[in-house]
């Protein structure tokens, strides 16, 4: 899915990379192989997103840096959550694109899988992300 799609989907304006609210011609057309739904960063690297959609609530920095670790293609925020200036700068120092919207995070996680983004692939076992199986 290009993220072109998932603006429309969700009805999303776009944060970063352009502080006009405006992305190029090549990063709408950038490609999103997967979407993972989550608000506690810990839970975000327990599965593989790489080239991934991050969709989230948070607006802190550390999302932008798991996002980063995680290698992944951009990251969609749900409720209408705005960006405080710290965190859009660090999302286009390290080009990571940000678009939000104000669907909550089930309803935007919804529209995504039912047009066919797929749910990313958990590294190990569960109990391997500090869970209990």
């Amino acid at each position: 899915m290009l993220l072109r799609d998932v603006l429309t989907l969700t009805q999303a304006q776009i944060f970063s990379p352009d502080p006009d609210g405006q992305a190029t011609q090549e990063e709408l057309e950038g490609e999103v192989q997967c979407g993972a739904g989550a608000d506690l960063m810990s839970d975000v690297l327990c599965y593989d997103i790489t080239h991934g959609l991050l969709i989230t609530g948070l607006t802190n920095p550390q999302v932008i840096r798991t996002a980063e670790m995680a290698d992944v293609a951009a990251i969609l925020l749900v409720r209408g959550k705005k960006l405080p200036s710290e965190t859009v700068d660090l999302a286009r120092q390290v080009g990571i694109p940000v678009v939000g919207t104000g669907m909550t995070l089930f309803e935007a996680c919804g529209r995504l899988y039912q047009a066919g983004l797929v749910a990313p692939q958990q590294y190990g076992e569960l109990n391997d992300c500090g869970r209990d199986t």
